[in-house]
């Protein structure tokens, strides 16, 4: 997609608020992407990605704008933790897995733009065998209408759901369920061990049409795509376009101690990620993936370390440091109501399944963000998740009632509701119950 900086950050202000830095550093990150694409093949092999480390606490939106950002353009994207890494000569999960994870990410990005190619092909053959089934079970049904004129009377049904919740037997391949031979490490399959040597094993099972029709078509698709294609751009893809966001790197810093122990641990971490973000050559099930032009986005509170806690050869390898900032009144009350996903229209739309029409005044709006706000300065700062605490609390006995014969219900939460239900009194005891 090719979206301007100024683009890629107004469709990123559609979900996050604020946070105006943060956003213009992945924008022309990303902008940097496309022009790299435009230029020779000798080139773009002289310019790599400038990756980027964002600071500041908890839910400000740091994981939110580079799964956004992922999105936007249908990057490959994994987000990983840091702390969840070990180093080499250690039980547990080695760096080289988040490469692994984006390879695996970027075979499903393109096996469903193949899928969605071959879709109509593959229900017009599935729609044909599903009709022979349905009228073998309906031989007396039939009686002197002609096979075709009855086929198509049945394909009519099957295209209207007729048959949906009908069950019929049909014949499925046999797929064994992957292995995890060390915990935390790959999977592997014996059907893939043994490839073709062996034919493929099938199994009869009963399904209502629906389920069969999903399972066959997918089936069928399979068929309909070469599989060698999808891992060549899946490849490609992955070592283009891929984006890894590495979360909570500040728990692998030093915390400036030169100490052994754990600090140790954490270093090794540190020196086993240092070649991935530099650029080498890792192996995975679908080839080999160079991660020279992969775009690496770390995030961390830094709380109690700091950025230069980590590594030198590491900090050189994340050039561009944004600082992202607590949220105040003004950007809770924007997060209350601005994004396409705002909590108050979930809410709204949740219990309107259960009719309460929930409708929220512009006073209640402002005395909610004012006690985030607050909350988030006198206790932890976590964020935007404070809205969830404040919000499952003020709303409680509303979900409560609600459903069951209450019937259609409006209910208005204005200022005094709010204040009423969240007095300072007992605001702090009764939120604690929510945060775990």
């Amino acid at each position: 997609m090719n979206l301007s900086p100024k683009q890629i950050v107004t469709e990123l202000d559609k979900y996050i608020i604020g946070q105006q830095e943060a956003k213009k550093a992945v924008a022309i990150a990303l902008r940097n992407r496309y022009r790299r694409s435009r230029l020779s093949q000798a080139e773009m092999e002289e310019i790599t990605p400038k990756n980027i480390i964002m600071k500041g606490p908890t839910g400000v939106g740091k994981t939110e704008i580079a799964r956004r950002l992922a999105k936007l353009v249908g990057a490959p994207f994994v987000k990983v933790e840091a702390t969840k890494y070990t180093e080499v000569g250690y039980v547990g999960r080695d760096v080289e897995s988040m490469i692994r994870d984006l390879a695996e990410c970027a075979v499903r990005l393109v096996k469903e733009e193949r899928f969605n190619k071959v879709m109509e092909k593959a229900t017009a053959t599935v729609n044909t065998r599903l009709v022979k089934i349905i009228a073998e079970s309906r031989r007396v049904e039939r009686g002197e209408t002609p096979a075709e004129i009855f086929e198509k009377q049945i394909l009519d049904g099957l295209n209207k759901g007729y048959y949906d919740n009908e069950i019929i037997e049909i014949d499925v391949v046999d797929n064994p369920k992957p292995m995890e031979l060390v915990p935390g490490g790959a999977e592997i399959s014996l059907g893939s061990i043994f490839g073709d040597m062996m034919p493929q094993k099938r199994k009869k099972r009963k399904l209502t049409v629906k389920e069969a029709k999903r399972l066959l078509i997918d089936e069928e698709a399979d068929k309909l795509i070469d599989k060698d294609s999808v891992n060549e751009e899946a490849i490609r893809r992955a070592e283009q376009e891929g984006i890894i966001f590495i979360d909570e790197i500040d728990k692998i810093a030093a915390k400036g101690s030169k100490g052994g122990g754990q600090d140790v641990s954490r270093e090794g971490v540190q020196r086993d990620i240092l070649p991935i973000v530099e650029g080498s050559t890792v192996m995975t099930k679908y080839g080999a993936i160079r991660t020279d032009y992969i775009l690496f986005i770390a995030a961390g509170a830094f709380h109690v370390s700091k950025v230069s806690d980590l590594i030198p050869e590491l900090q050189g390898r994340f050039p561009i440091l944004v600082e992202l900032k607590s949220l105040t009144k003004k950007d809770f009350t924007e997060i209350l109501t601005t994004p396409r996903n705002a909590i108050t229209l979930q809410y709204a739309t949740l219990l309107k399944v259960d009719g309460v029409d929930l409708k929220f005044t512009e006073s209640a709006i402002e005395a909610i963000a004012e006690i985030a706000e607050d909350m988030n300065a006198t206790s932890e700062d976590i964020g935007a998740r404070r809205l969830h605490t404040v919000m499952e609390n003020l709303l409680e006995d509303v979900s409560f009632n609600a459903g069951g014969d209450s019937g259609q219900v409006e209910v208005i939460v204005d200022k005094d509701f709010v204040v009423n239900k969240l007095g300072k009194a007992k605001q702090q005891k009764d939120l604690k119950k929510y945060i775990l």
